[in-house]
């Protein structure tokens, strides 16, 4: 580019006269001389306009050329393909009981199922949710495991299947419950694992007829026995956590709502654990490293 750049100077350095105001002779001479010393002008002229649009032609070309996406990222893009559903509400969670079997759910009641591993979907209802009230709705999260499945709505809704979503149950929660329930996971025959928004861990074992709370001591709690260990914005805590993950072995990290200090807890635990983020901008998501 600094070749053309040089190149593009020289030219007009070396046709600067081509736009100089020829001086005006009292004395007319030949007319050829006149119109010769137009014609040299004027080819100047010319010859610097096709110098300088091959120039801008090449700088656009470079342009182009350095705009253009990485082989590498343009091969990734092409391994995926569009998947139509049958509804335009916005899509929250998926999950697969098997390679082939599994369900989406989303915004407005939106809840379909798929049989041939996710190339074409149908749509669902839940039979225990008349149509009207379906539709105020918006299921966040699915999770199955071997045919038993879990789902959660909002507002506070749970519900439950153990054929493999022919049939529903609605799982009753208590008023009582500290935060909303942000996440399940479905962990085998009549068991399941939920996390609710102020860092509550109950698990069932009974299809949810009684849960058994894992964490001894709420967010808030913890904060407030350890406000001088120098956790930077725990003063600021809202009581609520975000973007909770969990690794496979069941330890949890979230981010406070804030974004300004992050968590982490594992079973066997009584209490969270508020950690200094380790940048001075607020976090927006963490997660775990395969393995870790």
């Amino acid at each position: 580019m600094k070749v053309f750049f040089a190149a593009l100077l020289a030219v007009a350095a070396n046709n600067a006269s081509a736009f100089a105001p020829s001086p005006i002779h009292a004395v007319s001479r030949a007319s050829s001389l006149s119109m010769a010393a137009t014609s040299d002008s004027e080819q100047d002229r010319r010859t610097f306009v096709s110098q300088s649009t091959t120039t801008a032609a090449a700088l656009a070309g470079l342009s182009s050329l350095s705009s253009a996406p990485p082989p590498a990222a343009a091969a990734a893009s092409k391994q995926w393909v569009q998947v139509k559903v049958p509804f335009e509400d916005t899509v929250y969670d998926i999950d697969f009981d098997s390679p082939t079997h599994g369900y989406i759910v989303g915004a407005r009641g939106s809840f379909a199922e798929t049989n041939d591993g996710g190339q074409t979907w149908e749509p669902r209802s839940f039979s225990n949710l008349d149509a009207e009230e379906e539709i105020t709705y918006r299921f966040q999260v699915v999770s199955f495991k071997d045919g038993e499945g879990w789902v959660l709505g909002k507002p506070t809704l749970m519900l439950h299947t153990k054929d493999g979503g022919k049939s529903w149950e609605r799982i009753p929660l208590s008023p009582k419950l500290p935060g909303e329930p942000t996440a399940i996971l479905a962990t085998g025959p009549n068991s399941a694992e939920m996390i609710t928004s102020s860092g509550a861990v109950y698990v069932t074992e009974n299809a949810g007829r009684n849960w058994r709370a894992q964490v001894k001591e709420t967010i808030d709690a913890t904060l407030n026995r350890i406000s001088s260990s120098g956790v930077s914005g725990a003063s600021y805590f809202t009581g609520n956590i975000v973007n909770e993950q969990r690794d496979n072995k069941g330890a949890y990290i979230a981010i406070s709502s804030r974004g300004n200090f992050f968590l982490t807890w594992e079973p066997g635990q009584d209490f969270w654990i508020p950690h200094n983020r380790g940048t001075p901008r607020r976090i927006q998501n963490m997660g775990f490293v395969r393995g870790d």
